[in-house]
């Protein structure tokens, strides 16, 4: 990487990374550098990124270990480095479901017609996700894993000083969008 470069985390990035990211995935494919299961750590040091976002990938995490995820996520990020998180959101996938919007979500037909039965099948993800998230439970979240300056955006848009962080926004009907910074001092850890 070049002096003075910005340096980006896609974690989460499924089986093919994109170019002009560092992508890590628990698989390994083409383009992802840093293959981790990231409840193990990732592997780099403290504070390697400027940004760094997931998209859809912390469905797949079970509760017990969002908060540590989001530890782990929060470590490599510099100090004032910024985290977007792309999500499912509960709330508009019930509000589809609840006016009988089928359309609005991304299970074919041949999968599931009704549209309570692509609720179900769109919060399971067809089996993958383990947690579902609204926007309040997503900032309770950030918070218990020390996050600040926590904020709802808007799909393309971003609160951060970093316009490339948007870049990988997608699912724009289906998700909510959310930013958080990590403090920026330095924490330090006591020794031994």
């Amino acid at each position: 990487m070049q002096a003075g470069a910005i340096s980006r985390l896609n974690w989460g990035c499924g089986a093919a990374g994109e170019p002009g990211w560092i992508n890590s995935d628990i698989k390994t494919g083409p383009g992802i550098q840093l293959p981790a299961d990231i409840r193990e750590g990732l592997p780099v040091p403290d504070h390697t990124f400027d940004y760094a976002v997931s998209v859809h990938a912390l469905p797949e995490i079970p509760y017990p270990d969002l908060v540590p995820s989001l530890l782990e996520l929060r470590r490599v990020l510099k100090p004032g480095g910024t985290l977007r998180l792309v999500l499912p959101d509960l709330d508009l996938g019930v509000d589809a479901y609840r006016r009988g919007d089928g359309d609005h979500f991304e299970i074919p037909d041949d999968v599931a017609r009704a549209p309570g039965a692509k609720l179900c099948v769109q919060l399971t993800w067809f089996g993958y996700s383990r947690s579902v998230f609204t926007w309040d439970f997503t900032r309770e979240l950030l918070e218990r894993a020390g996050f600040e300056r926590i904020h709802r955006c808007r799909h393309g848009h971003t609160e951060s000083p970093h316009p490339g962080i948007t870049e990988l926004d997608n699912r724009r009907c289906e998700s909510l969008f959310a930013e958080a910074s990590t403090p920026r001092a330095v924490e330090h850890r006591a020794g031994p």
